[in-house]
Formats: C-alpha cells, sequence, structure tokens
C-alpha cells in the first residue's frame, strides 16, 4: 500500500505557514537573532523565537488566546491550516498524533498562568483532540529530537496495517529556561548562530516551531507537493544518554534498514536533508554513517541555521521543506556553512541551485541514542495528471 505525505504547514519565526517559510528559505533569511532574557537564561544569547503579539493576533482568530499555552497556540494554528486545506474528516478513520520532546514544559515555571498538570504530555494531546473535536484520542510521540520524523514513520505504518486510513501529525516545542538552561549546563549552546558540518562550529542555536501534515493512502486527499513514503527505520546505538555512537551505528543501521525497504540503492537519492545539529559529535557521527552508506556525494543541508534546533519539530518541519525542495526542483544553501569540519566528506550545499530532483532522504538522531531515517519520493505521477489538465 502506497503512503504519502501531503498537505502541510510550518508555524515559525519565517511564517505562519508553508509557503512564507520556504520564500524565506530561498531568500537565505534567517530566523535566529540575539535575545537577553535574564528569566530564561542570564547571558544573553541566540535562539529563533516566534513574536508572541503576531502569535497571538493569527490565534486569535480562532480560539482563546487565555486558554491555550504557547506551545498548543503554535500547533492548533499549524494543524487548523492543514485540516483547512485537506478537508479530511477527524472521525474514527483519522488518527490525530502529537510529536514533541519537553510538550508544556514551561507549565513547570513559577509564573506560569497554567497549572502543573498542564506539563504532563496526555493532556497536551487532550487539548489538540477537545479543540478540534477528534473522535480519536492523540497518540503522544516522544522520543527526543527523532520524534517529528518517528512521527511519519508510525503513521506510514499504521495505515499499512489498516488500523487508519489518514493521520494527522502536529509536531512542535517552544524556548524554554529548561530547554536553554538544560543544554546549557553541558556547553552545547553556541555563542554565535550555529554553523552546522562547519570546522568553526561551537555547538547548537536553539529555536521553536510547530509543524503539520497529513499522511494518507487516500488519493483524493493528496496535495500538488505531495511525497510518497518509500521506507523508513528507527534504531537505536545504545551508546550514551547524550552523546551519540562514535561510528554513527545506530543512524548507519536506520538508513541501511530504509534503504533495504525502499529497494533502492543510496547512489540513486538525488538530497540528504540532515540532522546537522552544530555539535561536534552529532555533525562528525553523521559523516561518518553518511559515508558508510556511500552517500557522500549527496548534496546535503542542514536546515538548523534558518531555524535553530526546534527538537521535537525539527524532523516533521524539515521534512516539509524537504518536499518544497522536491516539488520546486530546488536544492536550498545550507545556511552557516563555511569550511568543512568533519573527518569524512560531505556534499555540503553552498548555494541555491535548480535540478531535477526526485528523491531525498531526512534523517535525525537525538538523545538516548535514538536515531530515524526516512526515504521520500515526488509522486511524479500526479504531476503529470496536473499538467495534462492544466494543457487541456
Amino acid at each position: 500500500m502506497d503512503v504519502f505525505v501531503s498537505y502541510n504547514n510550518i508555524v515559525s519565526v519565517l511564517g505562519f505557514n508553508t509557503l512564507s517559510n520556504i520564500k524565506n528559505v530561498s531568500k537565505g533569511i534567517s530566523g535566529i537573532k540575539k535575545h537577553i532574557n535574564k528569566k530564561v537564561i542570564k547571558t544573553p544569547f541566540y535562539a529563533a523565537i516566534i513574536d508572541t503579539n503576531e502569535l497571538d493576533d493569527a490565534f486569535e482568530k480562532i480560539g482563546n488566546i487565555k486558554k491555550y499555552t504557547r506551545l498548543e497556540k503554535m500547533m492548533i494554528l499549524s494543524l487548523n491550516d492543514v485540516i483547512q486545506q485537506s478537508k479530511v474528516s477527524l472521525d474514527k478513520k483519522t488518527a490525530l498524533i502529537i510529536s514533541t520532546t519537553k510538550g508544556n514544559v514551561d507549565a513547570l515555571d513559577s509564573e506560569s498562568e497554567f497549572s502543573k498538570e498542564r506539563a504532563y504530555l496526555p493532556e497536551l494531546g487532550k487539548q489538540i483532540q477537545h479543540f478540534f473535536g477528534f473522535e480519536n484520542e492523540a497518540i503522544v510521540v516522544s522520543n527526543a529530537c527523532v520524534s517529528g520524523i518517528l512521527s511519519i514513520a508510525i503513521a506510514k505504518r499504521l495505515i499499512q496495517s489498516r488500523v487508519y486510513e489518514n493521520a494527522l501529525i502536529v509536531s512542535g516545542d517552544v524556548v524554554s529556561e529548561f530547554i536553554l538552561s538544560g543544554f546549557n549546563s553541558f556547553q552545547a549552546i553556541s555563542e554565535k548562530p550555529c554553523k552546522p558540518f562547519s570546522k568553526n562550529r561551537t555547538g547548537i542555536t536553539i529555536g521553536e516551531a510547530a509543524a503539520s501534515v497529513l499522511v494518507t493512502s487516500n488519493k483524493d486527499f493528496i496535495s500538488d507537493d505531495a511525497v510518497k513514503i518509500l521506507g523508513d527505520s528507527s534504531c537505536n546505538d545504545a551508546n550514551h544518554i547524550s552523546g551519540p555512537s562514535r561510528t554513527g551505528e545506530g543512524l548507519y543501521r536506520s538508513m541501511l534498514a530504509a534503504f533495504t525497504e525502499a529497494k533502492i540503492q543510496p547512489n540513486t537519492i538525488d538530497y540528504i536533508s540532515a540532522h546537522g545539529t552544530a555539535t561536534p559529535f552529532n555533525d562528525e557521527m553523521e559523516a561518518i554513517a553518511i559515508n558508510r552508506m556511500e552517500l557522500g556525494n549527496v548534496p546535503l543541508n542542514s536546515l538548523k541555521g534558518y531555524y535553530g534546533h526546534t527538537l521535537g519539530a525539527s524532523g516533521l518541519l524539515e521534512t516539509v521543506i524537504g518536499m518544497q525542495s522536491l516539488f520546486n526542483n530546488v536544492l536550498y544553501t545550507s545556511l552557516g556553512f563555511d569550511e568543512l569540519g568533519v573527518s569524512q566528506k560531505v556534499n555540503v550545499i553552498k548555494k541555491n541551485e535548480s535540478k531535477e530532483l526526485t528523491t531525498f532522504l531526512k534523517t535525525a538522531s537525538g538523545f538516548g541514542g535514538c536515531n530515524t531515517a526516512v526515504l521520500f519520493k515526488k509522486n511524479k505521477e500526479l504531476i503529470k495528471e496536473l499538467v495534462c489538465q492544466i494543457n487541456h
């Protein structure tokens, strides 16, 4: 059974829909800025943070801004757009999948207007479910920074097992004191905007975003920019709570299994959307795993230079940008890259390039040793049908 990633939305510092995001990415515009907020962290820091007034103004058109947390507003706003675009029914045939790393962790802050119970992940799921009136309870996926892309793999498997016909996924995380202080405690925060795969990289930049997609096998719900899921896999390297395997074992095995399911050779893919956090260990590990798969010559980018690391949202957000790369036939710059700073060759995209694209690989890795790889293919048959309709 063919399963597709279809209608989509991104709510981020670069805009509140996919089109505005891809326009800014194509122009090389970064959402990362210097912030001074001593309530969050004592020293100035770089991050990609959505303007609160803009978020509230947008959300006020569909809901009460006082009833929902910052993350809930971002997620609801994003998912609402996908539901409106697709017009998919929210009945028993449609799953709701919520993916996040820390959810409403800011509800634990002493100054929070919300009860501490709101920080529980099932409560986040209930808020989204009840806002839209889903018949099914939310499935919450929280597996560190692979959560967003892992949700696509889970949706695909649920649909192929005929548990559901469709799945609506919404991913999100916010910049909070908890997250910034956590990364800062082991000196992983960059003093400047991050530089993935670069010699001069010094760590990650944190960002916040929400992203949503419809995953479906029903061709009535397939958008113009839809992609087919060719193969997926997730593997834990069991190396360390915060450090990836130095040999890239978990990511390598994830990619190997995804290619095996897809029944395609690594040298046939057009593009890699890498995790690329700009930490010394992650980028090095990815370069090793990519070369073990003989993918060192495939064009690659990290989108962290535009958005920062949006944690549980990153895998889904970056999949949506990858879909637009295929649809627009454009490879987008890996923003912030200067000089290669990993031990093995990776073909980092240095400037936008127009090129016929058919397939891409999305990778992600996270704390606890989790790794996920998913392969996607442009829906050329649908595009041909659209062209024929236009010509006639």
